[in-house]
């Protein structure tokens, strides 16, 4: 494993004053573009494209990209504060470049020096939005089951299959879309490639999804008929290293769902204790009864600790260690608090959070996807309990 001396002079930092000024900026963004119609995009489920225009403008499509790129270059520290606050009102617009700055890893870390020099500032401006194409009908958890083939003719590679659960399929203008190359190969990881997919002329959005929360941001089909990407879009220039440049950007994918679930379980935090001052019951604002302050004890604790996780899983990724364990505990506690704390927040609110005329019930529908989003929360104690036992062998 490297040390973190041996990779300091590729650490990315920050200045605290210019991290402080950077988050003002959000917390203003929110007050005044984002509150005011977070109701309106949820409810109706309605593609939020002047925030996507702003969140472009900020570089928050450019927020991990390398400055080299047009990027912000920030540390996945700063970049997890980000998603917390902002996920904090409204986890869903974190999403849209969530999975774009996935896709962005892949190429900054992997690409030929082409492919980054042609795709990545496009990426960090937002004139192009990314997204990852992984997941398969068949084939979730378990990527190496995907059946989409990628077939060498010529100058081109020509794709087959069907995509789902894709973030940004239809507002989206490139994925990085995981594909065989080699369906005998064994073991089967071998056999995958990753290919910068771009829309054109075989590459179709299918049906977008009717979900139960997570709305306004569209998760669609994307179905390849005889699709035709050039070979020059085939990530690193060689066939069998998919399923590693996959998973190596899925720790940053992992530390941003982590920051969601510290955002919501924040989020749901601050509206109980809000509510729970001005409710009455018996003569006296319920925060006052002791079974809510046992509530809103826990609330606390458990908010403090999912933050300070997420934060060690971003330190651990800006040291360039590897930190699947640390992504993994990250994203396993803090989305379960998420669910959590929203969960207790509906029952201080009582029927009150039952209308969507109060923003707790939005926490409590998003608060799962969490636990399904980016590996499950099982297979995330499978991982971490494998980690630890490599590292405590007797």
């Amino acid at each position: 494993m490297a040390t973190a001396a041996a990779l300091s002079d590729q650490i990315r930092t920050i200045d605290p004053d210019d991290e402080r000024a950077f988050m003002e900026a959000i917390d203003v963004w929110l007050e005044r573009e984002v509150i005011p119609v977070i109701q309106h995009h949820d409810h109706g489920d309605i593609w939020p494209e002047k925030l996507v225009d702003q969140m472009a403008e900020m570089g928050l499509f450019g927020a991990t990209i390398g400055q080299e790129y047009g990027g912000l270059g920030l540390p996945a520290t700063t970049y997890a504060k980000i998603v917390m606050r902002i996920s904090s009102y409204w986890m869903a617009i974190t999403g849209i470049f969530n999975s774009h700055l996935i896709m962005a890893v892949a190429i900054e870390r992997f690409g030929t020096p082409q492919q980054k020099a042609k795709w990545l500032p496009k990426l960090a401006s937002g004139e192009m939005r990314g997204g990852l194409a992984l997941t398969e009908p068949n084939a979730g958890t378990d990527l190496q089951s995907i059946r989409s083939v990628a077939v060498r003719d010529g100058d081109d590679y020509v794709i087959n299959g069907t995509k789902t659960w894709i973030s940004n399929a239809i507002n989206g203008h490139c994925f990085a879309m995981l594909v065989k190359t080699d369906p005998g190969a064994d073991p089967r990881y071998k056999g995958m490639s990753l290919f910068i997919a771009d829309k054109r002329e075989g590459l179709t959005t299918g049906k977008k999804f009717d979900k139960l929360g997570y709305k306004a941001i569209d998760s669609a089909e994307l179905i390849m008929d005889d699709y035709r990407v050039p070979a020059d879009q085939l990530i690193g220039g060689e066939e069998g290293q998919g399923f590693f440049q996959a998973t190596g950007g899925l720790e940053l994918g992992r530390i941003n769902v982590a920051a969601r679930g510290v955002g919501l379980a924040e989020g749901s935090l601050r509206l109980a204790t809000e509510y729970s001052q001005q409710r009455e019951t018996m003569g006296k604002p319920i925060a006052e009864h002791q079974a809510i302050q046992l509530k809103l004890g826990e609330m606390v604790t458990r908010a403090r600790a999912a933050r300070l996780l997420t934060l060690d899983a971003s330190e651990a990724y800006d040291l360039g260690l590897r930190c699947d364990k640390e992504a993994g505990i990250a994203k396993y506690f803090a989305s379960e608090a998420a669910v959590d704390n929203s969960q207790e927040a509906m029952r201080i609110y009582g029927g009150y959070s039952y209308s969507k005329e109060y923003d707790i019930e939005r926490y409590y529908r998003d608060s799962m996807l969490m636990c399904i989003g980016e590996g499950t929360n099982e297979m995330q104690r499978m991982i971490i309990a494998k980690q630890h036992l490599k590292q405590n062998k007797i």
